[in-house]
C-alpha cells in the first residue's frame, strides 16, 4: 500500500508540474506513453527538482496488467516530440494550436516515439512488428470512416436507409419442404423429423380421442378426428420430409392446438397412461405377429422351388427317358485313393453344376478330380442327364441314387427311424403343433422339408457311401469355387478327422448356441464356450473316421435325442457333437460365409476365399438373393444351354 501511494504522488506530482501520464491498452506493457505540457514549449520545467538528471531525462514508474511494478527513462526530447497529439484531449489545458494540429499528427510519428522508449525491464517481449503495423492500419482505416460518415450528405444517408428497407423486404426466410432453416437436422432434403413429429402427433391424438369418446365429450372427440384424418392425408406414403403434402406443416400446427386444447382439458395422467400401456401392448403383439408371418413367408419363399428350375428339372427327366443311346461310364477312378475326390448330396441340378463348373475351372489338374453326387429318386433323372449332357472338362462325375444304398435302413440307422415316426410327421407338418406358425414357436425355419430328407444326414455315414477312399471333400450345393482346392488334399489334420472353419467370434457360435446346456448329459460332456465351426465345405480324413467309429458317436447322441431336447433342430448341432475335439480349425480364407443371409460381408474377403458359401435362405438361384452376390454364382451358369434358355429366358 506504502509504494502504490509513493507511486501516485508521484503521478500527480508529475502531473502538477505541467506532465500528463496516461495508460495504454494496446501495449503488452501497458506503459505510460502519452504526455502533453501546458507551460513551456520546450519541454523543460525549472520549478521541477529531482524529476530529471543532468542529462535531461526522467524515471518513470507504473504497474502492468499483471500487478508487476516497472519503470522506464524517457528525456525531454522525446516528450517534446507527443506535445500537441490528440491523445492528450481531455487530460489536460491545450491550446488552440495543439487542437488544429491534432489530425496532422501522424500514427506513424507517434510509433517512431513509442520506439524509442528504453526499458530497463530484459524480460520483457518487444512488440511484434507485423502485429503493429496492422494495429496502425486498422486505425488508419477507423480513421478514414470516420470522417466518411461525418462529412456523409443527407441525401446518401436516405439511399442507404432504402437500401437496407430493400433487402429486409425480399429476404426469404422459409424454405421449401423443412420444417425450420435454422436448426441442422432439418437441413438434409432425407430428413424424417417433420414426419416423425407429425406421427407422434396422431398417435397423442388417437389416445385423447378414446378418453373422450368415451367421456363422452363428443366435441373435442370429432375434432380430433378430423386432425388425425388431415394428418394422414398430409402424410401419405411419404418416407422423409421432402415427400410430404405442401399443407403438411400447417397441418402439423393445427394438430398441435388440437392437442393443447384436449391437454388443457383433460387432467387425469394416470389414465392417459393406462391408454398408452395399451396401445403399447397391441402394437407389441402386431409386431409379433408381423414377424411370424415374415419369417414364415420367407421360409415358404426359400423352399418352394422357382418354376425355372421346376421346368429345368422336368426337361431333362423326360430326356432322359427318351434318351436312346448306350449310357458309358467310367468308373476305373471312382475309387482311386491318389487322386482328388469331392462329395456332393443334392437335389438341386442347377445349383450342382455351378459347384462342379466352378471346381473344374480354378483346378490345375482337372483329370484328376472326380466328383461323388448324390441325390434322391426323384431327381435323379435329371441329374445324370445333366451331366451326360454336358460333362465338365476332363473331369470325372459320378451320379448315384440314395435310394439304392440299401445299407441305409432304419434298423441301422437311428435318424432314420426317428424321421419315419408318427410323432415327428405331426411334428413337422400338423398346424395345431406348437412348431406352428400360430403357435409362434422359434423353429420354425426348422420345418423346412430338407431336414427331412436323409440327403441333409448322409453326411455322417462317409466310410459307408465311399469305403474305399481315405480322403474326401465334402462341399454344400450352395458354394462357389474361387480357387484350385487341391491344396486342401495335402492339410496336416494332425490326426483330426474333420478340417473346417471356425465360425465363432466373440461370443457367437459358441457351443452354447446350439446345445442345451441346461440337460445335465450336454453341460457334463461340453464346454459351452467350445468353438463352433460350419459344414459346407469340410475335408474328411476317412482313415481317422473308421478308427474313431464316428458313425457310432452320432448314432449315440441321435438315440438320447429322440426327444429333441438335447440341441436345436438341424445337422449342424449332431455335427458339433459328434466331431467335438476332433475337428482341425483350416485358415479362414478357405470358407467364407454369409452370403445367403448377411449383407456386409467385407468384399476383401470374399475376393480372397477359396470358397464363398451362400448359406442362409437367401440363396442366389433364388429372387430373395442378395444382388451384389448374385455374379458370384451367376458366372458359372451357362445361359447359352439351350435347357436353361428355355426355361429361364422364357419364364
Amino acid at each position: 500500500m506504502e509504494f502504490n501511494r509513493s507511486i501516485s504522488i508521484l503521478f500527480f506530482f508529475l502531473l502538477f508540474q505541467g506532465m500528463i501520464v496516461v495508460s495504454s491498452a494496446k501495449s503488452e506493457f501497458s506503459f505510460l506513453r502519452k504526455f502533453s505540457f501546458s507551460n513551456s514549449g520546450d519541454g523543460h520545467d525549472r520549478n521541477c527538482r529531482g524529476c530529471h538528471d543532468e542529462q535531461g531525462s526522467i524515471t518513470v514508474a507504473y504497474t502492468d496488467p499483471s500487478g508487476a511494478i516497472r519503470t522506464f527513462k524517457m528525456n525531454f526530447n522525446e516528450l517534446s516530440s507527443l506535445n500537441g497529439t490528440e491523445e492528450t484531449a481531455g487530460l489536460g489545458v491545450t491550446s488552440n494550436e495543439q487542437l488544429g494540429n491534432r489530425s496532422e499528427l501522424s500514427l506513424t510519428n507517434r510509433s517512431e516515439t513509442v520506439d524509442q522508449i528504453r526499458f530497463q525491464d530484459q524480460n520483457a517481449k518487444p512488440i511484434d512488428p507485423i502485429q503493429r503495423k496492422r494495429e496502425l492500419l486498422r486505425q488508419k482505416r477507423r480513421e478514414r470512416r470516420k470522417m466518411h460518415l461525418i462529412h456523409m450528405s443527407q441525401e446518401n444517408e436516405l439511399e442507404i436507409q432504402d437500401a437496407a428497407i430493400n433487402r429486409t423486404k425480399n429476404f426469404v426466410n422459409k424454405a421449401q419442404d423443412r420444417y425450420s432453416i435454422w436448426r441442422v437436422e432439418y437441413q438434409n432434403p432425407m430428413s424424417t423429423s417433420v414426419l416423425k413429429l407429425m406421427k407422434d402427433q396422431i398417435i397423442m391424438a388417437k389416445i385423447y380421442a378414446s378418453i373422450f369418446f368415451s367421456k363422452k365429450e363428443l366435441d373435442l372427440y370429432q375434432l380430433l378426428i378430423m386432425r388425425i384424418k388431415e394428418s394422414q392425408d398430409a402424410i401419405g406414403d411419404a418416407s422423409s420430409d421432402n415427400e410430404l403434402h405442401e399443407s403438411a406443416l400447417a397441418r402439423a400446427k393445427a394438430m398441435g392446438h388440437a392437442l393443447t386444447s384436449a391437454k388443457d382439458k383433460l387432467h387425469q395422467s394416470e389414465e392417459i397412461e393406462r391408454k398408452i400401456r395399451a396401445m403399447l401392448q397391441l402394437s407389441e403383439e402386431n409386431i409379433n405377429t408381423a414377424k411370424k408371418q415374415n419369417t414364415f413367408l420367407v421360409q415358404h419363399a426359400a423352399k418352394t422351388v422357382p418354376k425355372p428350375l421346376h421346368c429345368l428339372h422336368l426337361q431333362l427327366t423326360n430326356d432322359y427317358y427318351n434318351y436312346k443311346e448306350g449310357i458309358f461310364e467310367d468308373k476305373s477312378k471312382l475309387e482311386d485313393a491318389s487322386l482328388y475326390h469331392y462329395a456332393i448330396f443334392s437335389d438341386n441340378v442347377l445349383a450342382t453344376s455351378v459347384v462342379v463348373n466352378s471346381t473344374v475351372m480354378h483346378a490345375t489338374e482337372p483329370h484328376k478330380h472326380i466328383f461323388h453326387i448324390v441325390t434322391d429318386r426323384l431327381n435323379f433323372p435329371a441329374m445324370k442327364m445333366w451331366f451326360m449332357m454336358h460333362p465338365p472338362s476332363h473331369a470325372t462325375i459320378n451320379v448315384q441314387n440314395i435310394d439304392e444304398f440299401k445299407w441305409l435302413n432304419s434298423s441301422y440307422c437311428s435318424v432314420l427311424r426317428q424321421l419315419e415316426s408318427a410323432q415327428i410327421k405331426e411334428y413337422y407338418f400338423k398346424f395345431n403343433h406348437p412348431s406352428s406358425l400360430s403357435a409362434g414357436h422359434e423353429n420354425l425355419k426348422y420345418r423346412n422339408p430338407k431336414y427331412l430328407s436323409m440327403l441333409n444326414h448322409l453326411r455322417f455315414y462317409m466310410p459307408e457311401v465311399y469305403p474305399k477312399l481315405d480322403k474326401i471333400l465334402f462341399l454344400d450345393d450352395d458354394v462357389v469355387i474361387q480357387r484350385d482346392l487341391t491344396p486342401l488334399f495335402s492339410v496336416n489334420m494332425k490326426g483330426m478327422v474333420n478340417g473346417a472353419v471356425e465360425t465363432c467370434k466373440e461370443s457367437f457360435h459358441r457351443f452354447d448356441t446350439y446345445l442345451n446346456f441346461s440337460h445335465p448329459k450336454i453341460s457334463k460332456n461340453f464346454d459351452p464356450r467350445a468353438c463352433g465351426w460350419a459344414f459346407g465345405m469340410n475335408l474328411f480324413d476317412l482313415k481317422e473316421w473308421k478308427k474313431r467309429n464316428i458313425t457310432g458317436i452320432y448314432h449315440y447322441w441321435q438315440d438320447l435325442n429322440e426327444d429333441r431336447k438335447l440341441w436345436k433342430l438341424g445337422s449342424l448341432p449332431p455335427g458339433l457333437i459328434t466331431f467335438y475335439n476332433l475337428t482341425y480349425p483350416l485358415d479362414r480364407n478357405w470358407h467364407v460365409l454369409g452370403l445367403g443371409y448377411d449383407p456386409a460381408v467385407d468384399p476383401k474377403e470374399i475376393e480372397s476365399a477359396a470358397v464363398v458359401h451362400y448359406n442362409g435362405n437367401y440363396k442366389p438361384w433364388l429372387d430373395l438373393a442378395i444382388g451384389k452376390y448374385k455374379q458370384y454364382w451367376s458366372n458359372h451358369v451357362k445361359f447359352d444351354n439351350p435347357y436353361i434358355q428355355h426355361c429361364f429366358m422364357n419364364d
